[in-house]
C-alpha cells in the first residue's frame, strides 16, 4: 500500500458537483480576488475537492492568504481551516514554506480571538497539525487557553496540548503535569474526559492514581468520564493481569448502578473481554438485552445483539434462561433486528423452554395474520416466523403436532410462498415422527379446502399419496379428492351452471329421463359437447370462480401441472388400497370413479371452458395413470411388472425424500458437533492459577475490541492476506508500456473493498530530462478515477512514483486505459506514449455464498439476465470439471453432496451461488454429461444475475477456465 493511503484522514468533504465541472487556475484566482463571500465559499469548496483529488494547486496559496484569510465570514473561515489542514506546508527540501509565516500569525491571532467559536475551531485545527515548526509558535497561546472561562475553549485546548506532545515532546515537556493539575481543577465533564484520555495514553501511573481517587464516587460521575474510565480499565487489565480481578469487580458495580446506555454498553463489552465466568457473562447478557429492548436505533440493536451472540458462543448453554427476554426485541419494527433476535433465540431453545418459546412465536404469528392488510413487511415477518417455528418444531417432537394444527388453521390466509413453507414443514414432521401421522393427516385433509396456492396444494397431494397407508386414511383422502374436484363430468356441469340451470329446478320426470351416458346421434356417432367449440351461456364472475373447490378451481384456471400430480396421487391411493384391503367392490368403485375424474379432466383441458388448454406432458401423465387403473392390461398381469409399478409409485419417491431428510439431519448434527468442538475444552488442558497470572500468557485476555477496530480501519478482514507470498504480489504487477518506449511504466494493483489502487512506477529511459510529464487515466464500466496525478519533471534515467485510486461501484467488467504525455523539444509538439489496458478482475469482489433452495428459485425466476455457455472439456471426471469451475468462478455449491452422484457418473447437474462485495447475487446452473465413446465432457452453464454486466463477466470466467483446462502441455520440445 502506498504512503498516501496511510495518511490520516481528519475531515470528510462533500463534493458538490461529482460530475466534475473543470475550472482553470486563472478562474479560481479571479473568483477569490474579485468575488463576493458567497462566490469565495463556492470557490473554496471546489479548491478543497480538487486538492483532495490529488492536485496540490501550489499557485493558489498566496491568493488564499491575500483574499480569503482577512475575511470575517464564519463559513469561509471554517473552509479556510480545512484548507490549512490539507495544503502542503513544506517545500521540496522538507523545510517550512515562507508563506506559512503569514499563516502562523493569523492562527495566533485566532487563538486569542474574542469569539469562542473561532478560538475553539482554531484549537481543534491544531490537533490535526503534524509540523513541529508550526506548532512551536502556538504553544504559549495554547497554554493560555487552558484557563479560559468557557468550557468550549478548554476542552479543545487540553486536546491540543496532548496532540502537540505527541508530535514533539520537547515542545511541551510538562504535558503530563499540565493534564494532571487540569483534572484536579476542572469541573466540566467533557474537559475532564479529554484530559483523562490524554493522561491515560501518556502517563499510566498518574491515570491509575486519579482512577483510585475517584473509585468511591465513580457511580455518580458523568457518563463521559465513566466511559473514559472503562476504556482505561479494559486496556490496563490486559497489560497488567494482576489487577484484573479488582477491575472486574469495579466494572460489575458500575454496570449495576448506572442508567446510561453508553456506559452499560461499554462496561458490558469490557467485562466480556476480561472475564470468562458464566455467571458474570449471563449478567452482561441480561444488561445487553435490556439495552437492545430500550434503545430506539435499529443499528444499535443489531450491534448489541451481535455482542449477545458472542457471549453465547463463549459460554454455550448458560443463556437459556434469557431466551424469552431476547424475544422481547421482536417488538422492534425492523425486519433485520427481528431476524437477528430469532436466530439467537433459536440457538438457545432447549426442551425446558421450547413450550414457552413456541407459545410466544404463535402469538406473534396470530398478530401478523390479524393485522396484515397487504403489508409487505408484515408478510415478510410472517414468513420469517413460520421458518423459525418450523426449525423449532422439527427439533422437538412435543410441540410438532401443536404447531402443525396452528399452521393449518391459518393456511388459507397465507401467501403462496408461506403456504408452501408450511407444507414443506409438514412433510418433514410427518416423516420424522411416524406416531403423529394419523393426526396430521386428519388436520391436513380438514384444512385443504381453504388452500388457495397451487404449489402448496401439490405438496399436500404428495403427502396424502405417500402417507395414507391404511384403508381408513385412503378413504378419507379419496373423499377429499372427490369433493375437491366437484360435480362430474366437469364440462357438462359447468355448462349447466353457466346457462343458469340447476338440477333442482328441473321437473322430477325430466331428472329421471335424463340420459346418464353419452348421446348417440341419428348417424350413429357420439355427440360432442358444445364447450369444445365455443363458450355457452353467461361467463362467471371472479367471486363465483374463487368459491369453487380447490381442485376444480385449478382445473378451470388451466393449472394442469396440479392435475398431473393429482393423477399420480390417485394411482398411489389405488395401488396402496389394493395392497392393504381385500374388498374388491370398494376397490373397483374407487378405480371407476378415479377414471371418471381423470377422463373428465382430460375433456375439460381440451375444451374452451379452461383459461389455458392442457399441455402435452400433463395429458400424457394422466393417460399413463388411466392405463394403470384399467383392468386387463399386461402390466398388471405380470408379477414383475406389478412389482416395478409399485416400486416406481409407492417406494421410489418416498425413499428419495427419506434420504433427503436424513442428509439434512446429518448436516445439522455435523454443524452442532463443530460448534461444540469450538467451545469444548480438551481433557489435557493445563490448569491456570490466578496467583501465577502475571507470568501466565494463556490467562491474559485478548482485546477483541481493539482487534475489530484495527481490522475495520485497515479494511483487511483476513489475517492471511498480510502473509501473501512474493510470487502472488508479483502477479499483480502489470506492465503498462514496453522496454523500448522512452518511458517505461508498470503498475502494482491493490484491491480494497470498494477501491482499486494503482501504484505506478515511471522510468525515464532517455538521456534527457522529460518536462511536464503527466499520466492521464480513463475508464470503461462502473469505474471512476478519484485522483488526477500532477505533472512533474523526470531526470535522465530517473524514477517517479505516483498513486491513482479508482472507485469501483459494481462487479461488472471494468477497463482502465490511458497515456503518458510530456513536452517535446524546442518548438516541437507534446509527445505521447500509449499505455496498455488494465482489466479489473471481478473475482476480487466475488465470494462463494450459501442460500436455501426456495430463495435460489425465487431469485432465478426474478433475474432477467441470463448467459448460457456451452462447455467442452477432456478432464477425466465430471467432478473434476466441477472443482475447476467453482475454483475459477469462486461460487459455492448449493446442491447436496449426495445428489451430485458418484465420482465416475455420466451425468451431473448442480446449482451454484455467489455474492459480490456490492450485494449483487450471481446464480449458475451446471448441466454436463460425459460421452461414453469420446470420453469428452459436454454441457451448458447458465448464469443469471440482476444486471447484465455480472452475467457476462462470469461467462468470461467460464470461457477462461475452459481455455486453461484445454491447454496443450509439452513434456519436451
Amino acid at each position: 500500500m502506498s504512503a498516501t493511503l496511510n495518511q490520516s484522514a481528519y475531515t470528510l468533504v462533500y463534493d458538490p458537483s461529482p460530475s466534475f465541472v473543470g475550472y482553470t487556475n486563472q478562474e479560481l484566482q479571479r473568483s477569490l480576488e474579485k468575488g463576493s463571500d458567497e462566490e469565495k465559499i463556492s470557490t473554496m469548496k471546489r479548491i478543497l475537492v480538487m486538492m483532495l483529488d490529488g492536485n496540490p494547486l501550489p499557485e493558489m496559496l498566496m491568493h488564499v492568504i491575500r483574499f480569503v484569510m482577512p475575511s470575517k465570514n464564519k463559513q469561509l473561515k471554517k473552509l479556510l481551516y480545512f484548507y490549512w489542514e490539507i495544503v502542503p506546508k513544506l517545500d521540496s527540501e522538507g523545510k517550512l514554506k515562507q508563506e506559512m509565516i503569514l499563516v502562523c500569525n493569523a492562527i495566533q491571532h485566532d487563538l486569542q480571538h474574542p469569539n469562542e467559536y473561532i478560538r475553539g475551531n482554531t484549537l481543534r485545527f491544531l490537533t490535526k497539525l503534524r509540523e513541529a515548526d508550526l506548532l512551536e509558535q502556538m504553544v504559549p497561546a495554547v497554554r493560555s487557553c487552558l484557563e479560559y472561562r468557557h468550557a468550549y475553549i478548554r476542552k479543545y485546548a487540553i486536546l491540543a496540548v496532548y496532540s502537540i506532545y505527541k508530535v514533539s515532546e520537547h515542545l511541551i515537556p510538562d504535558a503530563c503535569e499540565i493534564m494532571d493539575s487540569f483534572l484536579v481543577a476542572e469541573t466540566d465533564p467533557v474537559c475532564k474526559r479529554n484530559a483523562f484520555l490524554g493522561l491515560a495514553d501518556l502517563d499510566r501511573e498518574a491515570a491509575l492514581n486519579y482512577l483510585q481517587e475517584n473509585i468511591a464516587s465513580i457511580e455518580s460521575l458523568d457518563s463521559l468520564l465513566q466511559d473514559a474510565f472503562i476504556e482505561f480499565i479494559r486496556k490496563d487489565a490486559i497489560q497488567t493481569p494482576t489487577l484484573k480481578p479488582q477491575y472486574v469487580d469495579l466494572l460489575q458495580d458500575l454496570l449495576a448502578a448506572t442508567t446510561s446506555h453508553e456506559v452499560i454498553f461499554e462496561a458490558s463489552l469490557a467485562l466480556s473481554v476480561l472475564t470468562n465466568d458464566p455467571r458474570e457473562l449471563s449478567e452482561v447478557a441480561t444488561k445487553l438485552i435490556d439495552l437492545a429492548v430500550k434503545e430506539s436505533d435499529n443499528n444499535v440493536k443489531l450491534i448489541v445483539l451481535e455482542r449477545i451472540q458472542d457471549v453465547h458462543k463463549r459460554v454455550p448453554g448458560f443463556l437459556e434462561e434469557l431466551t424469552l427476554d431476547i424475544l422481547r426485541v421482536l417488538s422492534a419494527q425492523d425486519l433485520d433486528v427481528r431476524s437477528k433476535a430469532l436466530d439467537i433465540a433459536l440457538e438457545l431453545v432447549s426442551s425446558r423452554n421450547v413450550d414457552d418459546v413456541v407459545k410466544l412465536l404463535k402469538k406473534e404469528l396470530q398478530i401478523t395474520i390479524a393485522n396484515a392488510h397487504n403489508d409487505e413487511k408484515a408478510i415478510e415477518y410472517r414468513q420469517l416466523l413460520i421458518k423459525n417455528i418450523h426449525k423449532v418444531a422439527i427439533r422437538f417432537v412435543e410441540v410438532s403436532a401443536d404447531v402443525v394444527s396452528l399452521f393449518l388453521e391459518f393456511i388459507g390466509e397465507l401467501s403462496s410462498s408461506a403456504a408452501s413453507d408450511v407444507i414443506a414443514f409438514i412433510k418433514q414432521v410427518i416423516e420424522k415422527y411416524p406416531q403423529l401421522r394419523k393426526e396430521i393427516l386428519q388436520h391436513l385433509i380438514g384444512a385443504l379446502p381453504y388452500v388457495s396456492s397451487a404449489k402448496a396444494y401439490r405438496g399436500a397431494l404428495w403427502i396424502l399419496g405417500e402417507y395414507s397407508l391404511d384403508a381408513e386414511d385412503i378413504q378419507s383422502t379419496w373423499k377429499h379428492i372427490r369433493s375437491s374436484v366437484g360435480e362430474l363430468p366437469i364440462v357438462q356441469s359447468e355448462l349447466r351452471q353457466m346457462e343458469g340451470e340447476s338440477s333442482d329446478e328441473l321437473p322430477s320426470s325430466e331428472q329421471q329421463s335424463a340420459p346418464s351416458g353419452p348421446v348417440v346421434l341419428p348417424d350413429g356417432t357420439y355427440a360432442t359437447e358444445s364447450a369444445f367449440a365455443a363458450d355457452a351461456g353467461k361467463s362467471l364472475t371472479k367471486e363465483e370462480r374463487d368459491s369453487r373447490p380447490p381442485l376444480r378451481r385449478f382445473i378451470l384456471n388451466g393449472d394442469f401441472y396440479t392435475t398431473s400430480v393429482l393423477a399420480t396421487t390417485i394411482v398411489k391411493c389405488a395401488l396402496r388400497f389394493e395392497r392393504t384391503s381385500k374388498d374388491e367392490a370398494i376397490l373397483n368403485a374407487l378405480k371407476a370413479e378415479a377414471m371418471l375424474i381423470l377422463v373428465s379432466i382430460l375433456r375439460a383441458g381440451q375444451s374452451s371452458l379452461v383459461e389455458k388448454k392442457i399441455d402435452e406432458d400433463s395429458s400424457e401423465r394422466i393417460m399413463i395413470a388411466l392405463s394403470i387403473l384399467m383392468d386387463g392390461t399386461h402390466i398388471q398381469e405380470s408379477p414383475e411388472g406389478k412389482r416395478l409399478l409399485e416400486l416406481a409409485y409407492l417406494e421410489a419417491t418416498k425413499s428419495s425424500f427419506e434420504s433427503k431428510v436424513a442428509s439434512a439431519e446429518r448436516k445439522s448434527a455435523k454443524e452442532s458437533a463443530s460448534a461444540l468442538a469450538r467451545t469444548a475444552e480438551p481433557i489435557d488442558k493445563a490448569i491456570s492459577f490466578r496467583q501465577f497470572a502475571s507470568v501466565d500468557i494463556q490467562n491474559t485476555p485478548v482485546d477483541t475490541i481493539n482487534e475489530d477496530l484495527e481490522r475495520a480501519i485497515s479494511g483487511d478482514s483476513s489475517a492471511s492476506q498480510g502473509l501473501a507470498s512474493v510470487t502472488s504480489k508479483l502477479k499483480k504487477i502489470v506492465p503498462l508500456t514496453g522496454f523500448s518506449d522512452p518511458v517505461y511504466a508498470e503498475a502494482y494493483i491493490t484491491n480494497h473493498q470498494f477501491d482499486v489502487v494503482l501504484d505506478v512506477l515511471l522510468v525515464n529511459q532517455t538521456t534527457e530530462t522529460l518536462r511536464n510529464l503527466h499520466v492521464q487515466f480513463a475508464t470503461l464500466g462502473d469505474l471512476k478515477i478519484i485522483d488526477s496525478p500532477p505533472s512533474t519533471n523526470v531526470i535522465a534515467h530517473g524514477f517517479h512514483k505516483l498513486t491513482v485510486t479508482v472507485k469501483v461501484s459494481s462487479a461488472d467488467t471494468g477497463v482502465i486505459f490511458g497515456n503518458i504525455i510530456y513536452d517535446g523539444g524546442h518548438g516541437e509538439d507534446a509527445r505521447y506514449v500509449i499505455m496498455n489496458d488494465i482489466h479489473v478482475d471481478i473475482m476480487d469482489y466475488i465470494k462463494p455464498a450459501k442460500t436455501d433452495d426456495a430463495t435460489f428459485r425465487k431469485m432465478w425466476n426474478a433475474f432477467e439476465w441470463e448467459n448460457k455457455i456451452t462447455v467442452k472439456s477432456k478432464l477425466p471426471t465430471l467432478h473434476a470439471y466441477l472443482d475447476e469451475l467453482i475454483k475459477g468462478m469462486r461460487m459455492g455449491i448449493l446442491t447436496p453432496e449426495e445428489a451430485l452422484g458418484e465420482e465416475g457418473c455420466r451425468f451431473l447437474s448442480c446449482n451454484l451461488y455467489s455474492k459480490s462485495t456490492f450485494g449483487e447475487d450471481a446464480l449458475a446452473n451446471l448441466c454436463i454429461e460425459k460421452d461414453p465413446t469420446s470420453h469428452e465432457i459436454t454441457g451448458h452453464v447458465r448464469i443469471r444475475s440482476k444486471g447484465q454486466g455480472l452475467a457476462l463477466s462470469l461467462g468470461d470466467r467460464v470461457a477462461l477456465v475452459a481455455r486453461q483446462m484445454n491447454k496443450i502441455k509439452l513434456d519436451r520440445v
